[in-house]
């Protein structure tokens, strides 16, 4: 999934003079080396304008925002990293700050009335469909961020969008048309699946620990945890029935069914109980904590825990994973008693052992030396291969395509109508599929696609004057930068 996104990584960020604010109600994407650990510093300055740390941290977080949306579970801060995506944020930020330089040339500005206009656009600051001040605050505040930061952001992004209407483009009918019949061609193709679960190897020892040597960082350790801790069990408050049914009275909203409907009195008289006795106990496991912190008493227990074996819910192991060495946790409840953890020490993660890497190494070299013998094989066959013909085959003829996933054999048929060759190989995750072009006819005209079809060509023309116009500004706006990237 690598190899293909870092092929196709140009045409998964979306166009860099539009930018979506996507911060709201999603949070910021963590920073690593990256992190400057202070506010209101300056990365590069592109004309007269100042790049700050945070645009660059935001333009960092839209774009992992981006790519977390089209790949969902499956993408991650490695990934990320791999694609060198804190790089591609620089450039963009850089290429955004040329566009607004251009635009203070031109004398172009942004009033209260178009930042009232952008605001409205967002649900997570309406409330009753109206916008609404103090959620509006909340939310940003939830978001680590304040109302001119975020204001000063939008700025930004409706400037950019002010230069790019400059550029709108409308092609005309025939160019519609013609294109039309060129993204719906027909061809009529011979292919051949190869699959690497049909690829045995058997790999030497001495190959295993060379490429464990080569990769030994991706088989590390877990991080663990050195805490103590100390628990305090839940003890009855002997809340008297009318503190029970007061209780009650101020938070029966809170008691509810399955079915939504509120609790009765003795419906939740047990649950109401349990709150007040954990509420009575956590005083007490207050003061023991307060103990502990003036060294008056001792935690009672020592553990190492790898953090996947933390015991806790995910929300009290999150304070554990989030503390640093030496922070005492004030009490929290787990289950039917309270508990006090010291984190001592952190382990951080390092590279395994060779024997202990070794069951997941092999596996992995495995499949890495099936692909390649695969794409060996591949190559062998490509001259004259015999396979399954298919005709009229279009973007869209998921069902010709016989052996493969849907999900596979559209990826199959959009790599096939990109490719200049009449034969060659295209890579399917654990498969490749040799392909061979026999003919190749435009498609039907068909009058239904040409809003969509009108939509591609405006993106096309205008991502081309776009770029053409960042090229020219490059050479008229001196820009000092303080990172280095790579090409």
């Amino acid at each position: 999934m690598i190899t293909w996104m870092q092929r196709h990584k140009r045409w998964l960020v979306i166009t860099i003079w539009i930018s979506t604010i996507a911060f709201v109600g999603a949070g910021f994407v963590g920073w690593g080396s990256y992190d400057y650990g202070k506010e209101g510093g300056t990365v590069a300055v592109v004309g007269d304008r100042e790049v700050s740390i945070e645009e660059y941290q935001q333009e960092y977080s839209n774009l992992y925002d981006q790519y977390a949306r089209l790949f969902g579970k499956t993408f991650n801060e490695e990934m990320a990293n791999k694609l060198n995506l804190k790089d591609i944020a620089y450039k963009q930020v850089l290429q955004k700050n040329l566009i607004l330089a251009y635009a203070d040339t031109l004398g172009l500005d942004i009033t209260d009335e178009d930042i009232a206009k952008e605001l409205l656009k967002y649900n997570a600051f309406l409330k009753d469909g109206k916008f609404d001040k103090p959620t509006y605050i909340q939310v940003l505040s939830q978001n680590r961020t304040t109302p001119v930061k975020f204001e000063d952001s939008l700025k930004r992004n409706i400037l950019l969008q002010k230069v790019q209407s400059l550029f709108d483009v409308q092609p005309n009918s025939v160019e519609v048309k013609n294109l039309n019949k060129l993204l719906f061609l027909k061809d009529d193709i011979t292919y051949k699946i190869l699959k690497t679960k049909d690829i045995t190897v058997s790999p030497s020892d001495e190959e295993i620990k060379k490429y464990w040597e080569s990769n030994k960082n991706a088989y590390m350790s877990e991080i663990s945890y050195l805490i103590e801790t100390s628990e305090v069990p839940v003890i009855s408050a002997n809340s008297k029935e009318e503190e029970i049914k007061k209780h009650y009275d101020r938070f029966k909203t809170d008691y509810k069914k399955v079915d939504g409907k509120i609790k009765s009195f003795d419906e939740a008289k047990d649950e109401i109980v349990r709150e007040l006795n954990a509420k009575f106990t956590k005083k007490e496991a207050l003061k023991k904590y307060l103990k502990i912190k003036k060294a008056e008493e001792k935690l009672s227990a020592s553990t190492l825990l790898d953090q996947s074996k933390l015991p806790f819910s995910v929300e009290n192991n999150e304070k554990i994973i989030s503390s640093k060495e030496g922070d005492l946790i004030k009490p929290f409840l787990e289950k039917d008693k309270y508990i006090i953890v010291k984190v001592i020490s952190k382990n951080e993660a390092k590279p395994l052992s060779f024997n202990k890497a070794l069951p997941a190494v092999k596996i992995a070299y495995e499949k890495v030396a099936k692909t390649k013998k695969l794409n060996e094989v591949a190559k062998k066959e490509l001259e004259n291969f015999m396979g399954i013909e298919a005709k009229n085959v279009t973007r869209e003829s998921i069902d010709k395509i016989l052996g493969l996933q849907e999900q596979e054999a559209a990826s199959f048929l959009n790599q096939l109508f990109s490719v200049t060759k009449k034969s060659g190989i295209i890579e399917l995750n654990d498969k490749v599929v040799l392909y061979r072009i026999n003919a190749s006819k435009l498609g039907t005209y068909d009058k239904t696609r040409d809003e969509s079809v009108k939509s591609t060509l405006i993106q096309l023309e205008s991502e081309e004057l776009m770029n053409n116009l960042v090229k020219r500004l490059e050479n008229t706006f001196e820009i000092k930068s303080s990172i280095e990237v790579k090409e």
